[in-house]
């Protein structure tokens, strides 16, 4: 989302030259071996293709492509592999639209989830599971909520299911972002940060970042923090104020 003037393999490079780690979404459309070859420390992608979590059919193919996503991470390191509350098209939105999910639906997508976190035990990989927000960019999403997605990866109560616990999805649809971090950090894998509105670089909205590294800090988190977000014009700008936002 940085960078985004040079082909990928170049982003990654540079931002491994400037000592930061790299994710990626959709490894279907990279070229694994080249991304490989920066030397770049990769820390999250996508962890599956196709499929969603209630849908028998659709859990049967999550749970396919999952597979197929752990091989492809081993040419990477094995990043965390990221799932969402059902499948995205191209433009983000839910391949299956949902207002609000019943009683069974929450019940299928544990089951789901159960045989996630079991596959990831056999492989040794951490699957995380990332809440979104529906008021801006994901409209229609299940399970969407950080309070949904917690909800979730406690009822399985796995080390190979964590949070992926977005910042900026959650101010749009919850705030209280630093009560929100403390209460999910038992869960979490990654936090990803941007800022709102624009999903811009820390610094350029109405979130203080600062203050939620300090707390970050505070409660002892030591785990990746990812900025998904799009540079405000200068990239090394933005990278470096991402960087000075969460030094503590």
């Amino acid at each position: 989302m940085v960078f985004l003037d040079r082909p990928i393999v170049d982003r990654a490079a540079e931002l491994h030259a400037r000592g930061f780690a790299v994710e990626i979404w959709d490894w279907t459309t990279k070229d694994l071996g080249a991304l490989a070859a920066t030397g770049a420390r990769f820390t999250s992608m996508t962890g599956y293709v196709r499929g969603e979590l209630v849908d028998p059919d659709g859990a049967e193919e999550l749970l396919r492509t999952a597979r197929e996503s752990i091989d492809a991470s081993r040419r990477l390191g094995a990043p965390n592999l990221n799932l969402h509350g059902t499948g995205l098209d191209p433009d983000g939105l839910p391949v299956r639209p949902v207002d609000e999910p019943t009683g069974p639906d929450w019940v299928a997508a544990v089951d789901t989830l159960r045989r996630v976190a079991d596959l990831g035990a056999e492989h040794d990989v951490v699957f995380t599971l990332e809440n979104l927000n529906t008021a801006v960019d994901h409209p229609g999403t299940p399970f969407a909520r950080a309070a949904d997605t917690l909800a979730l990866v406690r009822a399985v109560d796995s080390p190979c299911l964590r949070l992926n616990l977005d910042l900026y999805h959650a101010q749009i649809g919850e705030g209280n972002l630093v009560e929100l971090t403390r209460r999910c950090l038992p869960w979490v894998g990654e936090i990803q940060v941007a800022d709102v509105p624009g999903r811009r670089q820390p610094g350029t909205g109405e979130i203080h970042y600062p203050a939620v590294a300090r707390a970050l800090a505070e409660a002892g988190y030591d785990g990746v923090v990812g900025m998904e977000a799009f540079a405000a014009g200068d990239p090394v700008a933005a990278v470096d104020a991402f960087r000075a936002a969460f030094t503590v």
